[in-house]
């Protein structure tokens, strides 16, 4: 029977009936079906193992509050050390094979998308590299200071691949053979200098004796960095001898853009 035809059957109140069924669980045929029932039965299973409600939350992709709701019931049992790493690494496992999947298709839509995007570009025109070539310097490049009023050459530094080729691009649009250029490495004293010269010299194409020495930034363990590990290669900064004409150029390509007129002598 359901609670509303017990109530009748007794007559008695909601409270009443609610302090005599306390403890007795409801009938079958009373549950509805619940899309995520298999979600809260494999948490209650990842609880039995001892996870945590934000380990389960992560595992399973719920909120942690309904991990929670989910667990609450049961208490967290308390493991020694050898089995919590046990455990972690288990669940990194489980966590993997769950998003694995999804990562791996969301990987293949974004090369789709960025082919797709790299096809519609096409060929650049002359202008097109030089306006182009000209907003990346003055946003990443070396640059005159008002208490440093001295012409400058072009020199362009970074640690994004994808901008140095369009600066070599754009260098090559003004009329400078890159053989001409100059490179040196901006680095951390900890990183493997040896091993990003040659990442770097394999990008732009000349051998890794073409650069010069290094510039070795100091380490402070103090400070937490995240561009560590077998991937940090530093910036690489590019030397445009002999280029403060060039400079010029580009100041005034920027103005030009800018201002979208022709910049007034003198100004």
């Amino acid at each position: 029977m359901s609670l509303a035809e017990l109530r009748r059957h007794f007559g008695v109140s909601r409270d009443t009936m609610a302090e005599w069924l306390w403890g007795l669980p409801n009938p079958e045929w009373t549950s509805r079906p619940n899309a995520k029932d298999d979600l809260r039965d494999e948490a209650v299973a990842l609880r039995g193992e001892g996870c945590s409600v934000p380990d389960i939350a992560a595992i399973l992709g719920v909120a942690k509050s309904t991990a929670y709701l989910w667990t609450r019931h049961l208490p967290l049992r308390r493991t020694d050390e050898g089995a919590d790493e046990r455990r972690r690494r288990h669940l990194e496992r489980m966590r993997e094979a769950r998003w694995e999947p999804h990562r791996k298709a969301r990987q293949e839509e974004r090369r789709a998308v960025a082919a797709e995007a790299a096809a519609s570009v096409g060929e650049l025109s002359h202008r097109d590299l030089l306006m182009l070539g000209a907003v990346a310097y003055w946003c990443e490049g070396a640059k005159e200071k008002p208490w440093r009023p001295t012409s400058l050459p072009l020199q362009f530094i970074n640690s994004d691949e994808t901008l140095i080729l369009l600066f070599l691009r754009f260098v090559e649009a003004l009329g400078v053979d890159r053989a001409a250029l100059r490179y040196r490495l901006s680095i951390h004293e900890s990183a493997d200098v040896a091993a990003a010269t040659r990442s770097w010299a394999e990008v732009v194409g000349v051998p890794p004796g073409q650069f010069q020495r290094a510039t070795l930034k100091t380490h402070k363990p103090s400070t937490v960095r995240r561009n560590i590990g077998d991937s940090y290669r530093g910036c690489l900064v590019v030397y445009v001898p002999k280029s403060a004409r060039l400079y010029w150029i580009v100041e005034g390509i920027m103005r030009g853009i800018a201002l979208g007129e022709p910049a007034d002598e003198g100004r």
